[in-house]
């Protein structure tokens, strides 16, 4: 008996969708670690193709073949071929695939160097149309300190956890960790798993001592990896969830290097 094929019969309504695919889809993957060469984890992944006007559907099962192809292997230096194969297999013009996924450091105690895992958000977005473009992020929690606060108050000053979001684009490759550490080094202290009572002290001095905006951060950030030959393009975000107010502060750069 012959099954039909629906997805594949011509539509007359004659119009293009950009995107269309997979969302959602939590999937092994393995990612490039600089310090264990690479590092297991769980992406969660977005597929997708472009679909021609005459066509009225694309066959989903196939947005899982092609993934599957790439179980093993570190999908960071991968997602070229991948989009190359979603392309030729979908007979798409262009490919796109999105991947978040939990990221996991080692991180020393600041004073007492007791080691435990610090785990970080980050992201790879990649489409393929004419060409192959990657971009790659991270967002980082950390400690802001108000300036302001610390300014005019006589004891204290307001500090709350924020995070530093940044996106990359670059022509060598750059490591999440470098990443990582531009964005803990750009605000007023870091954010550890583990503190005893002497860490505990010099965070909270250390965040005294190095009170930033929220502009601050972006502006540090901005410094960095405009001297970066790597870099060509990037996107910084830094979002502050404030203690005294019942609202968020945040900016955002985007820059192209010439």
């Amino acid at each position: 008996m012959s099954i039909p094929d629906i997805q594949s019969q011509d539509d007359f309504r004659q119009i293009a969708i950009e995107k269309v695919g997979v969302k959602g889809l939590s999937y092994p993957i393995v990612v490039d670690d600089r310090e264990n060469g690479t590092q297991d984890t769980v992406g969660n992944i977005n597929l997708y193709v472009d679909l021609h006007p005459s066509k009225r559907g694309i066959h989903m099962s196939r947005f899982i073949e092609v993934l599957n192809r790439y179980h093993h292997d570190s999908i960071t230096g991968n997602l070229e071929s991948l989009l190359q194969d979603l392309k030729s297999i979908m007979k798409a013009e262009a490919a796109y695939i999105d991947i978040s996924f939990p990221y996991f450091i080692k991180k020393m105690a600041p004073v007492s160097k007791i080691p435990s895992l610090m785990d970080y958000q980050c992201f790879f977005n990649a489409s393929f149309n004419n060409y192959f473009q990657l971009w790659i992020g991270t967002t980082v929690p950390v400690t802001t300190l108000c300036p302001c606060s610390r300014a005019i108050s006589i004891n204290g000053a307001h500090n709350q956890r924020a995070q530093v979001t940044i996106k990359v684009r670059y022509t060598d490759f750059v490591w999440l960790e470098e990443l990582i550490q531009i964005a803990e080094e750009s605000a007023s202290s870091p954010v550890y798993p583990l503190l005893k009572r002497r860490d505990e002290k010099f965070v909270t001095e250390n965040a005294y001592s190095n009170p930033k905006f929220v502009e601050d951060i972006v502006r540090e950030v901005t410094q960095k990896l405009e001297k970066d030959s790597r870099i060509v393009e990037f996107i910084i975000e830094v979002e502050s969830m404030e203690s005294i107010h019942n609202h968020n502060a945040y900016a955002m750069t985007h820059r192209v290097k010439q």
